[in-house]
């Protein structure tokens, strides 16, 4: 069972590295935020990381929210 804590997106924020890199820019890359998969999307130029809230809706995040929420390339366990 999750707590508030781990809900909470600031909770995301202070656990990103202090030297946090940025995320990849290849088309179709997989990375894991807050133990939800987000997939780099490009079309017309428009770069955007698409995945799903929790109740499966789908979420747009720029590279900057990304960064500042913390992922990694496997899924935290």
């Amino acid at each position: 069972m999750k707590t508030d804590e781990q809900n909470d997106p600031a909770s995301f924020e202070a656990t990103a590295p202090a030297s946090a890199e940025l995320p990849p820019t290849a088309p179709c890359t997989v990375v894991w935020c807050g133990g939800r998969p987000y997939v780099l999307e490009s079309s017309a130029g428009h770069i955007r990381w698409m995945g799903t809230d929790h109740r499966g809706r789908p979420v747009a995040l720029t590279s900057a929210d990304l960064q500042r929420r913390g992922w990694s390339h496997t899924r935290a366990s």
